[in-house]
């Protein structure tokens, strides 16, 4: 009987110290339950080429995060991160290539601007007594505005020197992941063996109690959001190197990512705890979910979703290990401490290794589709233009029998090189690509010439590097004709104002061109404004309104897209179609409603559902070897009530 109550008691200890390992290290349990799970459900998701993408892919994110860890464990919040690090690529750029300034210099202005804006934080916060959420927030609003303002709205190429920064050493290594691991290592010794960083712990334990130790909080917390800001303008220049180009608007949302990856590696919003080790297999968990999803083919929508839940679920498991006693991430015992973490994650390495290693058995001697796979990157599916190039394109490939793989980059230039490096390092046959921004795609592009993998543009072109075809309309000459038609309408005379497309896009600067062209011919067209509206239906009816309070007195309406001419209409109200004419641009069955109806007087089409088919058509010649030509351009049209019963789109 004793001897049977001491292996009961002993099979208990066992299962509790299994249950107190998965508690205490539940972000890394999470992190090798994906990676099986993908290998088991796609064959291409075990392949070198696509382990170093997701690499890439969680660099940005990673580095940001490292920084939000800092703030995170004090029990801050840093929401300007994206947006400092869009700010800090942009002075680089500007100031390297636009003002001559020496690279070295301007690497150096760069990091400055993030420590400056790090440092605002710190001061609103700690002196200005502003809650975290606020200060940052505004920070947020600021640092993109000036990213806006120096850059004009327009990407500005970014150094050569620097962009190296996006490149692979030996062929195969990229930097980014480099820099992440760099970057990791610094995060974890300021945490672990400095100063400052016992007082991050401190002061996130219980600010009060640090306060009445002798601790200067105030300062510590400025010290605190500087390196919050360092880390940003480091993650902004090796996110502008990945698409040799700074953005104004890179990095849009990418604080949300870093503070999730974050809470998902462990720590506590309430402050007191995490580390950086905890924080980079957050990071990796969001790029092997969005990667895998990808594979899958899982729409970016429910992408969303299922971020979201791990989230949740993340937070959920954070809550269960404290009510269990589970040992806290905070700076970690020396000594045995760090032995214990370290055998942890060798224990971690090989039982992952040894699991994926089984599932790839799965994939071993399956036979691949006979069908073509093509897969396409749109920029966007928040606007209907775009969904009709997918429908095309999608009614294309069904005739044809070729898989379609569509994603979504959410008008991301980031997320878009990501969805085009999967796409290269899968057994994707050929790929669409409507870029995001045209010089951004340009090294994801290069890749897959690299790879020997047709690629299609479609409605725009990518810069420095070759597609087999481009696809599209003109967007120059169809802004001239938006602008030759509302001033025709007008009579040649007549007082006018611009919705422009959202900033930093080719689209809104190529039908810019087009709108200014158009109207040199008519001197008696005064254009009153030219607002962005960032070719989205409410911000479109919002513009117009404030507008209308400035200029009573417009007499026509030129929109960047139809969704954009649409709030106009509804800002107008009676006046639209009468005393006030709208253009809009791009053909949406909306639009044409609208035209039908007559508050919309033209809108300038470019046939959306074509060029998806177009492209589909040509991604299958090139891949079967078929020549093609290098330009087919698709027509555009003005479309008005007298033709539109006729047009299909």
């Amino acid at each position: 009987m004793a001897a049977d109550t001491l292996k009961s008691g002993a099979g208990a200890g066992g299962a509790a110290a299994v249950r107190r390992l998965l508690l205490d290290n539940g972000a890394l349990t999470a992190l090798i339950v994906l990676v099986v799970a993908m290998s088991a459900l796609s064959g291409d998701f075990l392949t070198t080429d696509n382990l170093l993408n997701v690499g890439v892919q969680a660099a940005v994110t990673a580095i940001l995060a490292f920084g939000v860890t800092f703030v995170i464990v004090s029990a801050g919040i840093d929401l300007s991160v994206g947006s400092v690090a869009a700010l800090s690529a942009t002075v680089l750029a500007w100031s390297a290539t636009s003002h001559g300034v020496p690279v070295v210099i301007a690497v150096v202005l760069a990091i400055a601007t993030g420590i400056a804006a790090g440092l605002v934080n710190g001061f609103l916060i700690a002196y200005g007594k502003l809650p975290p959420f606020i200060a940052t927030l505004a920070m947020l609003s600021v640092s993109r505005g000036l990213s806006l303002v120096i850059s004009e709205g327009s990407p500005i190429a970014f150094p050569d020197s620097v962009s190296h920064l996006g490149d692979t050493l030996g062929g195969w290594l990229p930097v980014p992941v480099l820099v992440m691991i760099v970057m990791g290592l610094i995060a974890a010794f300021v945490l672990g063996r400095t100063y400052i960083g016992r007082s991050m712990y401190a002061i996130g334990g219980n600010e009060e109690a640090a306060r009445l130790s002798g601790l200067r909080v105030k300062k510590q917390k400025l010290a605190i959001y500087a390196l919050s800001g360092v880390f940003a303008a480091a993650a902004g220049i090796v996110l502008a190197s990945r698409l040799s180009s700074a953005q104004p608007q890179a990095a849009d949302g990418y604080e949300l990512d870093a503070i999730a990856a974050v809470v998902i590696g462990g720590a506590s919003l309430a402050g007191g705890t995490g580390k950086a080790s905890g924080t980079l297999i957050g990071a990796l968990i969001l790029a092997v979910l969005r990667n895998g999803l990808n594979l899958l083919s899982v729409s970016a929508f429910w992408q969303q979703v299922v971020i979201g839940v791990v989230i949740a679920l993340a937070v959920l498991l954070d809550t269960l290990r404290r009510k269990a006693g589970a040992t806290p991430l905070a700076t970690g015992a020396a000594g045995g401490g760090k032995g214990k973490q370290a055998t942890t994650y060798a224990l971690a390495a090989v039982v992952t290794v040894a699991i994926v290693g089984a599932t790839s058995f799965l994939h071993n001697g399956s036979s691949s589709s006979s069908n073509p796979k093509v897969g396409l990157s749109l920029s966007t599916l928040n606007n209907p233009f775009f969904v009709q190039i997918r429908a095309g394109a999608q009614a294309e490939a069904k005739k044809r029998g070729v898989d379609l793989t569509v994603t979504d980059a959410q008008n991301d230039a980031s997320q878009q090189a990501n969805q085009l490096q999967n796409f290269t390092s899968s057994s994707f046959g050929a790929i669409i690509v409507n870029p995001v921004d045209s010089d951004a795609a340009g090294n994801s592009v290069k890749s897959a010439d690299k790879a020997k993998i047709p690629v299609i543009a479609v409605d725009r072109g990518v810069n420095k590097a070759t597609v087999d075809a481009l696809v599209a309309s003109d967007n120059v000459a169809g802004g001239e004709l938006a602008a030759r038609t509302i001033a025709d309408k007008l009579g040649g005379e007549g007082k006018i104002v611009i919705l422009q497309g959202q900033a930093g896009t080719s689209a809104a600067r190529e039908r810019a061109e087009g709108f200014a062209n158009g109207l040199k011919a008519y001197p008696g067209i005064q254009v009153l404004a030219q607002q962005p509206a960032d070719f989205d239906r409410t911000k479109g009816l919002d513009v117009m309104s404030n507008l209308l309070q400035a200029h009573p007195d417009v007499q026509g309406v030129i929109a960047a897209n139809d969704e954009m001419a649409l709030g106009a209409i509804k800002a107008l109200g009676s006046k639209a179609g009468k005393s006030v004419q709208v253009v809009g641009f791009d053909g949406t069955p909306d639009g044409l409603k609208a035209v039908e109806a007559g508050t919309l007087y033209a809108s300038v089409a470019q046939q959306p559902t074509q060029l998806g088919r177009i492209a589909v058509d040509n991604a299958l010649r090139a891949l079967q070897g078929k020549k093609i030509e290098e330009t087919v351009k698709v027509p555009v049209k003005v479309v008005t009530k007298e033709n539109v019963a006729g047009f299909s789109g």
